[in-house]
C-alpha cells in the first residue's frame, strides 16, 4: 500500500535553495516520489511512498523547528501516482501574485474547522444565523470533478485569476458568512487573507481545505470527488482515488 501525503507551512525560509537540496536528498534515500516546492514564504510538499519511507522523512522535517507545526494530511492507493520525484525553489509556494494575500506578513484569516462547518451545512445558516456561502477558489477543471452542493465557483483557469472573478459576486456576498475552500488549504489561506485586506470582513477559510474535510467527517455536503494533481486523478469522500490499478 502506498503512502499518499500532502503538506504545507508558510514560515519564513532563508536558506531555500540548501532546503530543497537537503529534503531532495532524503526523499530519494527513502525511495519517495512527488513534488517538493520550496520558497522564501514556506514549503508545500505532495510525497508518496511506503509508510516506513514516509514516516521517517516527516519526523526529520519536524525536527526542524520551523515545520514542527505543519499538518500532514494521508491517503492511500495501490498505485504510486508520481513518476517521479522533483524539488524545485519558487517565489511563491503557490503563485498569488498580490502583496495584500501574503500570509508571512499578516496574520492568518480567520478559519472554520470541518466539523463546524458541516454542522453550518446541515442547519443552512451559520452560528449567528447568516446564510452560509461556500466559495470555491480552485479551477474550472478541478470543480468540475466535484465541490460543495450550491458552491460559488469562478470561470477561472489559474489562482491568480480569482480577483477579477470575483469582483462581479461581492456586493451579493455581502451579507453572508462566505467560505473560501480548495484541495488541501494552501490557496484559500491565501485567498480568505487578501479578501479580508481587501474589505470582506465575512470570509473564513475551511481548516485544512477539501481533503481535511473528508478526513475529519466525510463527504457530507460534498458533491462528487475531489481533483488531485497526480496520476490518481481524484478522490471520493473516503479518501480513494478515481484511478487506483495495482501497482505496476
Amino acid at each position: 500500500m502506498i503512502v499518499n501525503t500532502a503538506a504545507y507551512h508558510f514560515v519564513p525560509i532563508a536558506d531555500a535553495d540548501a532546503l530543497a537540496a537537503t529534503l531532495l536528498e532524503r526523499a530519494q534515500a527513502r525511495a519517495l516520489r512527488g513534488t517538493i516546492l520550496v520558497a522564501d514564504e514556506g514549503l508545500n510538499l505532495f510525497l508518496a511512498g511506503d509508510r516506513d519511507g514516509i514516516d521517517a522523512f516527516y519526523a526529520a522535517l519536524k525536527a526542524d523547528p520551523r515545520f514542527a507545526a505543519m499538518r500532514v494530511k494521508y491517503s492511500y492507493s495501490r498505485m504510486q501516482p508520481f513518476a517521479r520525484l522533483k524539488a524545485k525553489v519558487k517565489p511563491e509556494i503557490i503563485s498569488f501574485r498580490r502583496d495584500d494575500g501574503q500570509p508571512l506578513d499578516y496574520p492568518r484569516a480567520p478559519s472554520v474547522a470541518p466539523a463546524t462547518l458541516r454542522r453550518w451545512l446541515r442547519q443552512g445558516h451559520d452560528d449567528e444565523g447568516r446564510r452560509v456561502v461556500m466559495l470555491d477558489t480552485r479551477n474550472a477543471q478541478e470543480f468540475a470533478h466535484g465541490t460543495f452542493a450550491g458552491a460559488l465557483t469562478l470561470p477561472i483557469a489559474r489562482f491568480t485569476d480569482l480577483p477579477e472573478a470575483l469582483a462581479p459576486h461581492r456586493a451579493d456576498l455581502a451579507d453572508a458568512t462566505v467560505v473560501s475552500f480548495c484541495t488541501g488549504g494552501i490557496r484559500c489561506e491565501k485567498a480568505a487573507l487578501w479578501m479580508r485586506n481587501d474589505g470582506m470582513d465575512n470570509v473564513l477559510q475551511l481548516d485544512g481545505g477539501i481533503l481535511g474535510y473528508f478526513e475529519e467527517v466525510g463527504g457530507e455536503g460534498y458533491e462528487g470527488r475531489c481533483f488531485v494533481f497526480d496520476e490518481r486523478v481524484a478522490l471520493d469522500p473516503q479518501l480513494q482515488p478515481l484511478v487506483d490499478e495495482a501497482t505496476p
